[in-house]
Parts: C-alpha cells; sequence; structure tokens
C-alpha cells in the first residue's frame, strides 16, 4: 500500500534531519493553475516526493499548488524532473534558498481551500488577469522613477528584519486585510507605477491581480519575490535596494540578503534581527532577541516564561492546557502582546 501520511515522530524526524551528511537544497515554487481534483492530485505528489526523500510543506487548492521543500540535492535533477512531467508545472521557476536545506524535516502535503487565503468571494475576480512580471534589474530601474510607488505585500514581523528602500508597509498583518487597504491606500495614485512584491512571489502576484481588478493600469509584481531578487543580484552585480533579511516560512526564520540590520531587539531595544519563538512551549511568541537577552531570558520573552521553562513538565503542560498560542506574533496589528516582553531595564 502506497504511503500517503507521515507515521514517524517530528522529534525523531528531526534528529535524523540532523544526523544526514548529504546536502539539501531548499527551494520554493508556486503556481495558480486550475486543479480539477486537488485531493487526487494532492495524495500523487505526495507519492512521488516521498521516494524522493523531499521534506516540506506544500499546499494544493483548486488554484494551484504553493511550496516550501527541502530537497537532497543528489535528487534535485530526478525532483525537477518530476515537477515538469507535471504539465502545467513545465518550466515552473524554482526558488533556491541562499543558505543551506536542513530547513524541514517531515514532507506534509495538505489540500486547502486556496494556495494563499485572500478573502476574495468576488465572482469576476481572476488570476488571469495579472500586473506585468519584472526582474531584479527592471525592479531597480522602476525604482529611480519618482512615478513609482512600491508596496511590500507581506506581513509587519517580515517588513520590519528586512524590505526595499521607501517601500509602503500595509499596516495589517492577514493577506486578506491587506488587499482591500492596498486599494484604498493607492487610490488617488492610480497613474503611478505600482510594483507589489513578497517573500516568493505568490502573495504579489495576487495582488497585482486584485489591484487590476479594480481599475488600476501601471501595476507590476516581483517575478519569484525577494528570493529570485537576491539570487539575480548576485548572480549579475546589481546594487539590491533590498536592505536587510528577507524573513522566510521555515526552521531558519530568515535568509540575510544585505549586513544592514534594520530592526531592534524588541526586549532592550539593540539592533538586532534574529526572530526566534519563546522557549516557553505554552507561549511560543515570535520576536527578535539579541544575543545578549537570548542568554540572560534563556530564549524567553517575558521573566514569567523564563520561570515556566524550569517547572517540571508535567506543571508546564497543564498550564499551557487550552491556550491558544498560534498567533503569538510580536507585529502592529496585535500589540496586546507587547506588554509581556521585558522592557529595557
Amino acid at each position: 500500500m502506497a504511503v500517503l501520511h507521515n507515521r514517524i515522530s517530528g522529534e525523531e524526524l528531526k534528529k535524523r534531519l540532523y544526523e544526514e551528511t548529504e546536502p539539501r537544497t531548499t527551494i520554493s515554487f508556486y503556481n495558480y493553475f486550475p486543479v480539477a481534483d486537488p485531493q487526487i492530485f494532492r495524495d500523487e505528489l505526495y507519492k512521488a516526493l516521498y521516494k524522493l526523500n523531499v521534506f516540506g510543506r506544500i499546499y494544493v487548492a483548486h488554484e494551484g499548488i504553493n511550496a516550501q521543500v527541502s530537497v537532497p540535492s543528489a535528487n534535485f535533477d530526478a525532483f525537477k524532473s518530476y515537477l515538469y512531467s507535471i504539465e502545467p508545472l513545465n518550466g515552473l521557476r524554482l526558488n533556491v534558498a541562499v543558505d543551506d536545506g536542513k530547513s524541514f524535516w517531515v514532507l506534509k502535503v495538505k489540500v486547502r481551500e486556496k494556495i494563499v487565503a485572500d478573502g476574495i468571494d468576488d465572482p469576476q475576480f481572476s488570476m488571469l488577469n495579472k500586473g506585468r512580471y519584472v526582474n531584479a534589474a527592471q525592479m531597480n530601474e522602476l525604482m529611480n522613477d519618482p512615478g513609482t510607488v512600491v508596496i511590500d505585500m507581506r506581513n509587519h514581523y517580515e517588513y520590519e528584519v528586512g524590505h526595499f528602500e521607501n517601500a509602503l508597509e500595509i499596516p495589517s498583518d492577514t493577506f486578506r486585510e491587506q488587499l482591500p487597504m492596498a486599494v484604498d491606500m493607492m487610490k488617488d495614485n492610480k497613474d503611478k507605477n505600482i510594483i507589489m512584491y513578497c517573500t516568493g512571489g505568490i502573495r504579489c502576484e495576487k495582488a497585482s491581480a486584485y489591484m487590476l481588478h479594480h481599475g488600476f493600469k501601471n501595476v507590476f509584481h516581483l517575478e519569484g519575490g525577494i528570493i529570485n531578487y537576491a539570487k539575480q543580484v548576485n548572480e549579475s552585480g546589481l546594487k539590491s535596494n533590498f536592505i536587510g533579511k528577507n524573513f522566510v516560512f521555515d526552521e531558519r526564520l530568515g535568509e540575510r540578503i544585505t549586513p544592514d540590520i534594520i530592526s531592534k531587539c524588541h526586549q532592550c531595544g539593540k539592533p538586532a534581527d534574529t526572530h526566534l519563538n519563546c522557549a516557553n512551549n505554552g507561549c511560543h511568541l515570535l520576536f527578535i532577541q539579541c544575543d545578549e537577552c537570548k542568554e540572560k531570558y534563556e530564549a524567553c520573552c517575558s521573566k514569567e516564561c523564563q520561570e515556566i521553562i524550569h517547572l517540571p513538565v508535567e506543571e508546564q503542560k497543564k498550564i499551557r492546557q487550552g491556550i491558544d498560542k498560534g498567533s503569538n506574533i510580536f507585529n502592529k496589528s496585535r500589540s496586546r502582546l507587547r506588554p509581556k516582553l521585558n522592557s529595557p531595564e
């Protein structure tokens, strides 16, 4: 019987990953295309990638596929050949990460309503009409034009550690809220060149289609997002107009694009751009912490959490029962979390 789901504990899989000696490559890709039966497509995908020892997170929906995966470097060609054997994915751009590939330790392929949640319920909206792609050189050229507005379609905690110079931040941390906000913020600038960008391209591509749907004309989106931009800049020797770090949604939590540190430690205020999750599993807050505070608070966001991690395991489990920590992110839209972080003493 074919394997369709993982049956080994995450702890064991993570241990095996770090015992591996062969190199891995981290890759992200997406494509908007009609999928008639997402469940069948999902199962076939899982079986093929499982055989190639691929780890990662893949979402499949009627509107397409969105994936971030780690592939044994020796299997990269076989992986690429398999993907390209699927007609809508033939020739698909694969974004190869800057850092090493120890980013995932299990393969998860899930069927979703959409590959990126957008809140769009207008039946007239279509991804067939989307903005024009720009590559790194075109992005830089357009940014020199005073008639250009660059819009960051990522969350605040991503924008905080790195972004394009003078990029406009949409002050919300859900994509579904950002789309109408972007339209409203740009309503008096319909004659401007509007460039949307995001991490790997999936959000800004849909955002560009949404802007066109609402009557904007000169809409562009960065092909392959920041990941592909950084690759092109490195290969061609272009100046990077993206400064700082690119937040990524895997174990690494970031790829450095330039040496600039533009954010601060959320506890002491010193320059820092390293994200981590609070060591207290009942909190798990995503926040920025400098090395000094990490040592002082033992990778916890507060003294309260630091005290909890030293309690017996069973007592810790009792404390975190019924706690929803899924939205614990230190950011603008959830300012209720700010008081929890220790302020400078």
